[in-house]
């Protein structure tokens, strides 16, 4: 069954608790929090202090992508807040191969994150130290995008190569999408709009949960 992990940037910021708990109680399986730099990306959000509230606030797990330049700066801080996977960008610089041990040192899962125009090739070495790829289907940055379609190649390829651990695509993904996603081999869905838009997202998440590759709602 797909695992359904709400992008928090798409709550209402204002509403964040009551929003994280509507995630919670409707069935969502993980909580995704964007963290971005204003660099890295044109957009800022989310500091360790709002992971460490989130931490006490719900028990889904914690979904947290570093969208940053230079993330080894807050590594430690995310993960004390209580993230449960931490995210990397594959084009970054700096010491990947050393941030993701640490990250599993720490007793956390390890992922790599790759921008719609980066090929898969370039984590090949790195895939043994993660836990999680995450394809982005748009570019990193701001909610409500559409899904650019030839990243389903990379989502193919990487579980044709016979990669063991989740496979996580975010930005686009809706019902409508959904069911070719799971063909290619998607295991982890960020949804943001499609999800927090919904009057009743029990029945979403329930139907989503319930997709079967190559399946098409909408």
């Amino acid at each position: 069954m797909i695992k359904i992990a709400p992008s928090i940037l798409a709550a209402d910021p204002l509403n964040l608790e009551r929003d994280v708990h509507r995630a919670e109680e409707a069935g969502c399986d993980w909580l995704h929090v964007d963290v971005m730099d204003a660099h890295f990306v044109p957009n800022l959000a989310y500091t360790p202090a709002v992971v460490a509230r989130l931490r006490e606030t719900v028990r889904l797990p914690l979904d947290v992508h570093l969208m940053m330049d230079h993330p080894e700066t807050l590594l430690d801080a995310f993960l004390d807040a209580g993230a449960d996977t931490v995210t990397l960008h594959a084009e970054i610089e700096g010491d990947l191969p050393g941030m993701l041990r640490h990250i599993r040192g720490r007793g956390r899962q390890a992922g790599l994150a790759l921008r719609p125009g980066t090929p898969l090739e370039t984590i090949q070495e790195l895939l043994p130290m993660t836990d999680l790829v995450l394809a982005m289907t748009v570019e990193p940055g701001f909610g409500g995008q559409e899904l650019e379609m030839p990243v389903i190649g990379k989502i193919q390829s990487l579980r044709d190569s016979g990669y063991p651990g989740w496979i996580e695509a975010d930005g686009g993904l809706k019902e409508d999408n959904l069911g070719i996603l799971l063909s290619a081999g998607l295991t982890v869905a960020v949804m943001g709009t499609a999800l927090f838009h919904q009057r009743d997202l029990k029945a979403t998440v329930s139907r989503l949960h319930a997709m079967k590759p190559g399946e098409v709602h909408g």
